[in-house]
């Protein structure tokens, strides 16, 4: 892999953004955190190869985001966090795609090993 993969995060809290921030550079990967669902469609670079997204952000909710992106033709490969898990949520959010849905506290190898066994099939 000759240039890093690029990872957006979007999460309302910014102890997770950090810690977030943190584990993906120091896996080498390059990485913009957004406060708000907003904050990523008003800043966000292009491209972006993953965007781990909280499901529930103040405005615009992680879902709504993922059905915006998607509206807009942009299939960005999607790894949802949440505290809240459930299983409504859960299916619609791989129905519309999303890579993976996992349970805040995260386990950060599993989010690591989503991210990287995505992009090596996609090589």
């Amino acid at each position: 892999m000759d240039e890093p993969l690029r990872i957006s995060i979007v999460d309302d809290d910014a102890s997770v953004r950090r810690a977030l921030d943190r584990l993906c550079r120091s896996a080498g990967y390059m990485v913009l955190a957004y406060e708000s669902a907003e904050a990523f469609l008003e800043f966000a670079i292009d491209p972006i190869d993953c965007l781990i997204l909280d499901v529930h952000l103040l405005g615009l909710s992680g879902l709504q985001l993922q059905q915006h992106l998607h509206d807009l033709g942009k299939h960005i490969p999607i790894v949802f966090v949440t505290a809240f898990e459930d299983d409504s949520t859960r299916g619609q959010a791989i129905a519309m795609g999303a890579l993976a849905f996992l349970q805040k506290p995260l386990d950060n190898e599993q989010l690591l090993d989503v991210i990287e066994t995505t992009f090596r099939h996609s090589e």
